[in-house]
């Protein structure tokens, strides 16, 4: 290696410490803060999902699928990952 290939060096591992810092990091943190939500959906918070739909949990089924009610006596089943937040929550069971 000659020397210019040498300074090349440090340049080139500081871009990849700056990628890291500011893509894949707030990336990670923002999967798992979507993952602790998505496990602690329970009956009775009312959830938006990827695609718009506004509705309120109505029964968890199983570790990935939960029912939510979208109008009246409508209900339909939705995979948790697809839930991309909580409006509002229910306070736990006693």
């Amino acid at each position: 290696m000659d020397s210019s290939a040498l300074a090349q060096l440090p340049f080139i591992a500081a871009i990849f410490a700056i990628m890291y810092f500011f893509l894949i990091r707030p990336q990670q943190k923002k999967m798992k803060e979507h993952q602790q939500m998505v496990e602690a959906l329970r009956r009775g918070d009312q959830v938006i999902t990827q695609g718009g739909v506004i509705g309120k949990v109505t029964k968890v089924k199983d570790d990935n699928e939960v029912e939510v009610e979208i109008a009246t006596g409508v209900s339909v089943r939705v995979v948790k990952s697809t839930i991309t937040s909580v409006v509002s929550k229910t306070e736990p069971a006693k």
